[in-house]
């Protein structure tokens, strides 16, 4: 059995990245916390790997933060709060200039909850959960997720399932855009998404639409596209183009270039 907190493993241009503490659900611990942000960089820089899959191990995707620390004292808290390096989980698969699709395999709670709706796509199996529960806790909407769910389901409905801290099966995401399908072989089916794009989508194009993605919400529409307009113009003007149309006169999987970029996750 692998003790890794996390696994990490390269397959037709996809690298799948497991949390891995089965027993605890995948809690994370501020090693585990490293280990992701670790195995992102190396992702996100490896020209072999064009796409990017996140599981959990076990029955569960991720239980949140691992909070068995709070039982020993307020001054643990302390130190909890000042050391675990949470607070750039979020932001890793964000960061990353490839796809990041997040296989939830069970629970995604607390932690977990922010963690899976920080990929680009989501896949979830028939048992997957998402428990926010940050307000039944006392706690707030912790590690960017009033940013993060609005944008993906609208306020309303972020309002509402942050508020109550109730549970979100999986039928349910996948009906309110949550969660893009339902697998019963989720990390298959992820796994099998991101190949095709690996195999047929250019880097440069998924990086700079990744970026689009992100900026266009906080631009005006004119802004968008006076940004869009410059970017296609650019792009008629790069080898991935020519690349494409050989390709498929040619009838064969395009090779495109793979720029190398630093990830700014890792400190």
């Amino acid at each position: 059995m692998n003790a890794a907190p996390v696994i990490y493993a390269v397959d037709d241009g996809v690298a799948l990245i497991t949390l891995n503490r089965p027993d605890r659900l995948n809690a994370i611990t501020a090693e585990m916390a490293h280990a992701y942000a670790s195995a992102m960089h190396d992702a996100n820089e490896d020209r072999a790997v064009r796409a990017i899959v996140v599981t959990g191990a076990g029955r569960g995707f991720c239980s949140g933060a691992d909070l068995s620390v709070l039982a020993q004292g307020p001054d643990a808290l302390d130190s909890f709060t000042a050391d675990q390096p949470f607070d750039s989980l979020p932001t890793c698969a964000l960061a990353t200039v490839k796809p990041v699709v997040m296989a939830v395999n069970g629970a995604a709670a607390g932690l977990g909850f922010v963690l899976a709706l920080s990929g680009d796509v989501c896949f979830a199996s028939p048992q997957a959960r998402f428990i926010s529960a940050f307000s039944r806790l006392g706690l707030v909407a912790e590690y960017a997720v009033g940013w993060l769910l609005p944008r993906q389901i609208g306020r309303q409905r972020a309002a509402e399932i942050l508020m109550s801290g109730r549970c979100v099966d999986a039928q349910e995401a996948h009906r309110i855009g949550m969660v893009h399908a339902i697998d019963d072989d989720v990390v298959g089916a992820a796994m099998m998404w991101a190949i095709d794009v690996a195999t047929h989508c250019s880097p440069a194009s998924l990086a700079t639409m990744k970026r689009q993605l992100d900026e266009s919400s906080m631009q005006t529409l004119a802004d968008s596209m006076a940004d869009s307009l410059r970017l296609m113009s650019a792009s008629f003007r790069q080898p991935d183009l020519a690349e494409a149309l050989i390709a498929k006169a040619e009838g064969r999987p395009p090779n495109f270039a793979q720029p190398l970029v630093e990830h700014p996750c890792v400190r």
